[in-house]
C-alpha cells in the first residue's frame, strides 16, 4: 500500500508541475532555395519526444513545452539538417520561416544521371530556361543560338547556321520524328512560330556536328526534342502584345494521358519600327497535341499531331534609309504601290507503337505524314530618290545635298509550292551489360509541285535598266528587244524515295585509372533519284580520367551524306536539276571538359576544336533567309575552328552560360578559294540571369549576341566578286520580371487565384542598345550602271509586356 501510494504522489506532482509549466505552439513554412515549398520535412525536437511533418505547402504546426529551452530539427532527405533553438512562454504562439539548402552528397547522383551528356557530342538544357530568355520569338532556337559553334543575324526568325553549314543543314526531332520547316519563306517577317512549342518540352538534346550514326542525312547539327509525359492535371498561359500561348496536360485514368498546347502570335506592334512603313498583317497560329494510351506493360501507342498556318500580308508606303560613312553617305527615300500576300500552311500526324518484350529489349516503329501548302503572292512597285547626305560629326541627321539618282522598279511572283513527305521507321534498343546495341531501317517518300513565276523590271531616271547602248548620231539605230531584268518561271514535279538504315553499339569500360565509352556505328542510304549508295562510318570516344579533377575528354569522326532535297535540287533558274549526287562531309571533332568548384557551385569549362572536308558542294547564295542553289556539284570546301562555353550558377540558384567561336569556312568554285556565305569568323553569346539581392522575387535575364559580318556581293555577281562583308552583327536584349505568385504567397481556400502555382510578370526590352543590323541588301543602280547596296535593317529597340502563369 505504501509503494502504491508512493508512485500515485509523483504522478500527481508531475501532473501539476507540466500544468505550471503549459505550453506553447510554434507554427512555420519550410520552402528551398527557389521559395518552393517543401512537403514530408521531418520536424523533432532534440532529446525530447515529440514531432510532426510539413503539409504539401510546407506548412507546420507544432505544441512544444512552455518555459523550456528546446531545439528543434529540421531534415529531409537530399538536403542539408538544419535547427533552430526556442524557449517560449506558455501560451505563447511563434511563427518560423526555414529555408533548406541542398546537400553535397546530392552531387554524386547529378553525376551519374548526367554520364551520357558527359560522355557523348550533345548539349542538355534545361527547358525551363526557354521561358527566361528575352527575345521576340521566345523559342528553343532562340536559346540555341547562344551555343557554341551556332550563328544567327535575325531575331526573326528561328533559323540558325552551325559551323558553316546553311539553314537546310540542321535536323530537328520531337519524339524521334523528324520536323520540317516552311520552304518559300525568304524574310523573318514571313517565317512566324517555329514548330516547337516550349510548352510541351521535358527534354533538349543539341549537337553541333560529330553525331552518331542514328540521326539522319543532314551534314551540320542535330536538336533532338522530347515532349513531356504528364503524369497529373497542370497548365500554363502566357499573353504579352505579341501574342498568346496556353497548354494543358494530364491523365485520364492510369493509361492514357494528353498534352495539348496552342500558340497566336502577331508581330503587328513589332513591325511598325521596321524602316519600311505600311500596313502589316502578320498571323500566326498553331495546335499540337500528344496523346499516349499504354495498352498494356509492354505495348504504347502514341499519337502526335499538329497543324499550323502562318499568313502574312504587307501594303507598303515609305522608306527612309540613311547609310554609308561619315565621309561618303546617301539616303535613299522610297514610295510604294501594291502589295504582298503569303500564306503557309502546314500540318503533321504522326503513330508511334512501341514495344517491350524484355526489359533490356524496345522496339518501335513510327509513322508519319507532313504536307505543306504555300503560297507567296506579290505585286510591288517603288520609286525611289538617291542623294548623297551631308552629315556633321556628333549629328544623327543630315540634309542632301546632291541627286544621284532617281528610278523605280516592280516586284512580281506567283509562287506556289504543295509538298508531302511520308516516313516509316522502325528503331531498336538492346542494353547488355557493357554495352547497348541499336538499330533502325526506314523509308521515306516525297511528293513535291512547285510552280514559279517571278520576275522583276528596274529603271533608273526613265530607262529601263539593262539598257542598249547609246547610238547618238547613227543612221541606223539598233533597235534591242526590251529586256527584263530578273525572270524566273517554272513548273516543277518531284516524286522521289529514300531508303536509309543504321547499326551502332556503345560500350563502357571502367577501371581503376579512367573510364572509356565507345561508340561504333554504319549508316546507309540509297536514294532513288540519283541512284545513289552511301555508306557513312562514324565513331566516337569519350575518356575519363579519374583524377582529383573532373575531365572528360572526347574525339569523334565520321562521314556525313546529304541527298539533295528539293531545295537544293532547284537551280537559280527554278528548274529541277537531275543528276545531282549527295554532299559528303568528313568531320574530326575533338574536346574536353572541365569540371570545378566556384563559390562552392559546379561550374563546366568545355572545348571543341574541328575540321570538315566537304566535297560534291552545291554552291548557293543566302539573302535574308532565302537560300537559292546554283544547281551544280562542281565545288568543295572546308571549315575549321574552335568553340569555348563556360556555364553553371553565377548566381545561386540560377543558370548562366557564355560561348565563343571562331572559325573559318572556304569553297573552291572554278579554281578560286571564296569564302562560303556562313564564313563567321567569329561569334560570341552570352545568357545571364541573375536575382535582385534582398528581393529574391525580382528576376533579370540578359542575352547579348555579337558575330562579325558575312561576306556578300552584287546579285548576279561571280562567287570570286561576292567578297564584301557586312556590318558585324550585335545585339543586346533585356528582361525584369517579378514574381506575383509563387512559394511566398497565401491564399485563402475561396481565393480563384489559389489554383495558380506561379505567376510571373515581366518587362522585356528587345534591342537594348537600339543598334541598327543589317540582315540583307537592296541594290539600286543610277544611269551609268553604278550599283548601290542599300542595307536593309533589322528590328530596333522595342518594349514588350507579358504575363505568365502556370496551375
Amino acid at each position: 500500500m505504501k509503494k502504491t501510494f508512493l508512485i500515485w504522489f509523483l504522478i500527481l506532482c508531475a501532473g501539476y508541475r507540466l500544468s505550471a509549466q503549459g505550453t506553447a505552439s510554434v507554427t512555420g513554412r519550410i520552402t528551398d532555395e527557389n521559395r518552393e515549398p517543401v512537403a514530408n520535412v521531418n520536424i523533432s525536437l532534440r532529446n525530447l519526444a515529440g514531432g510532426t511533418a510539413t503539409g504539401i505547402n510546407g506548412e507546420f504546426t507544432l505544441a512544444i513545452p512552455g518555459n523550456t529551452k528546446i531545439i528543434l530539427v529540421f531534415s529531409y532527405l537530399g538536403f542539408r539538417t538544419d535547427s533552430t533553438e526556442l524557449m517560449l512562454k506558455p501560451g505563447e504562439k511563434k511563427s518560423l520561416e526555414i529555408t533548406l539548402h541542398p546537400a553535397a552528397t546530392q552531387l554524386e547522383s547529378v553525376e551519374v544521371r548526367d554520364h551520357e551528356a558527359r560522355t557523348s557530342s550533345f548539349n542538355r538544357l534545361n527547358p525551363k530556361v526557354v521561358t527566361a530568355i528575352p527575345t521576340p520569338n521566345a523559342s528553343i532556337e532562340d536559346l540555341i543560338k547562344t551555343l557554341p559553334g551556332v550563328s544567327s543575324r535575325n531575331e526573326l526568325s528561328s533559323q540558325y547556321s552551325v559551323r558553316g553549314g546553311n539553314f537546310d543543314e540542321n535536323l530537328v526531332f520531337v519524339n524521334d520524328i523528324e520536323i520540317y520547316r516552311p520552304f518559300l519563306v525568304r524574310a523573318g517577317q514571313q517565317e512566324g512560330l517555329s514548330f516547337l512549342n516550349p510548352d510541351l518540352v521535358s527534354a533538349i538534346s543539341f549537337s553541333a556536328g560529330g553525331f552518331d550514326a542514328r540521326f539522319g542525312d543532314k551534314m551540320s547539327s542535330v536538336l533532338d526534342i522530347k515532349y513531356k509525359r504528364p503524369t497529373s492535371f497542370a497548365g500554363s498561359f502566357d499573353i504579352s502584345l505579341l501574342g498568346a500561348d496556353a497548354h494543358v496536360e494530364g491523365t485520364i485514368s492510369k493509361k492514357f494521358s494528353y498534352l495539348i498546347g496552342a500558340r497566336y502570335k502577331t508581330n503587328t506592334y513589332f513591325f511598325k519600327g521596321l524602316q519600311t512603313k505600311g500596313d502589316y498583317k502578320p498571323r500566326y497560329f498553331d495546335l499540337q497535341a500528344l496523346l499516349n494510351y499504354n495498352i498494356s506493360k509492354k505495348w504504347e501507342l502514341s499519337v502526335l499531331g499538329t497543324y499550323s498556318i502562318n499568313s502574312f500580308k504587307l501594303i507598303p508606303e515609305t522608306r527612309e534609309t540613311s547609310f554609308g560613312t561619315l565621309s561618303e553617305a546617301y539616303k535613299i527615300t522610297m514610295y510604294f504601290d501594291g502589295q504582298e500576300v503569303d500564306n503557309y500552311q502546314n500540318w503533321l500526324g504522326a503513330v508511334t507503337l512501341s514495344f517491350k518484350p524484355r526489359p533490356n529489349v524496345r522496339l518501335r516503329l513510327i509513322s508519319s505524314i507532313y504536307q505543306t501548302f504555300e503560297r507567296e503572292t506579290y505585286d510591288i512597285s517603288a520609286e525611289y530618290w538617291l542623294g548623297r547626305l551631308e552629315v556633321y560629326s556628333g549629328s544623327d541627321n543630315g540634309q542632301v545635298t546632291e541627286a544621284l539618282g532617281v528610278g523605280a522598279f516592280l516586284q512580281h511572283a506567283r509562287n506556289y509550292l504543295d509538298g508531302t513527305v511520308f516516313n516509316i521507321e522502325h528503331l531498336g534498343v538492346y542494353d547488355r551489360e557493357k554495352s547497348q546495341i541499336q538499330w533502325g531501317i526506314g523509308y521515306q517518300h516525297e511528293d513535291f509541285t512547285y510552280i514559279i513565276n517571278e520576275w522583276e523590271i528596274h529603271d533608273s531616271a526613265g530607262y529601263s535598266v539593262p539598257r542598249p547602248p547609246d547610238s547618238v548620231g547613227s543612221p541606223n539605230p539598233p533597235h534591242d528587244p526590251f529586256t527584263i531584268y530578273a525572270s524566273i518561271k517554272s513548273n516543277n514535279v518531284l516524286s522521289t524515295n529514300l531508303l536509309n538504315g543504321f547499326l551502332m553499339d556503345t560500350w563502357t569500360f571502367h577501371n581503376p585509372s579512367n573510364e572509356i565509352t565507345l561508340t561504333a556505328g554504319l549508316r546507309g542510304i540509297y536514294y532513288d533519284f540519283n541512284n545513289q549508295f552511301l555508306l557513312n562510318p562514324r565513331a566516337s570516344v569519350s575518356l575519363k580520367p579519374l583524377w582529383k579533377h573532373e575531365f572528360v575528354f572526347r574525339l569523334a569522326a565520321g562521314y556525313y551524306s546529304q541527298p539533295p532535297t528539293f531545295r537544293e535540287l532547284t537551280n537559280l533558274q527554278g528548274e529541277i536539276v537531275p543528276g545531282l549526287v549527295s554532299q559528303n562531309s568528313l568531320q574530326v571533332v575533338g574536346g574536353s571538359d572541365y569540371y570545378f568548384k566556384g563559390w562552392g557551385r559546379i561550374f563546366k569549362l568545355g572545348a571543341e576544336v574541328y575540321y570538315k572536308h566537304i566535297d560534291h558542294l552545291i554552291p548557293y547564295e543566302v539573302d535574308n533567309l532565302q537560300i537559292r542553289y546554283y544547281g551544280t556539284n562542281d565545288a568543295h570546301g572546308y571549315t575549321t575552328g574552335i568553340d569555348f562555353r563556360i556555364d553553371g550558377e553565377f548566381v545561386k540558384g540560377a543558370e548562366s552560360w557564355a560561348s565563343v567561336s571562331f572559325m573559318t569556312s572556304q569553297e573552291k568554285i572554278n579554281g578560286d578559294w571564296v569564302p562560303s556565305p556562313t564564313d563567321q569568323r567569329l561569334n560570341l553569346a552570352i545568357f545571364f540571369q541573375d536575382y535582385i539581392p534582398k528581393f529574391p522575387t525580382w528576376r533579370v535575364n540578359l542575352t547579348f549576341i555579337y558575330g562579325t559580318g558575312l561576306p556578300f556581293g552584287p546579285p548576279g555577281a561571280p562567287k570570286n566578286e561576292q567578297t564584301l562583308r557586312m556590318p558585324p552583327y550585335r545585339r543586346v536584349d533585356l528582361g525584369l520580371s517579378k514574381q506575383l505568385i509563387g512559394g511566398h504567397t497565401k491564399f485563402s481556400p475561396k481565393n480563384p487565384l489559389r489554383v495558380f502555382t506561379s505567376m510571373w510578370i515581366a518587362l522585356e526590352v528587345f534591342n537594348l542598345l537600339d543598334i541598327n543590323n543589317t540582315v540583307s541588301y537592296l541594290w539600286v543602280t543610277d544611269i551609268n550602271g553604278r550599283q548601290y547596296a542599300v542595307p536593309n535593317y533589322l528590328t530596333p529597340r522595342e518594349f514588350n509586356l507579358k504575363l505568365s502563369a502556370t496551375f
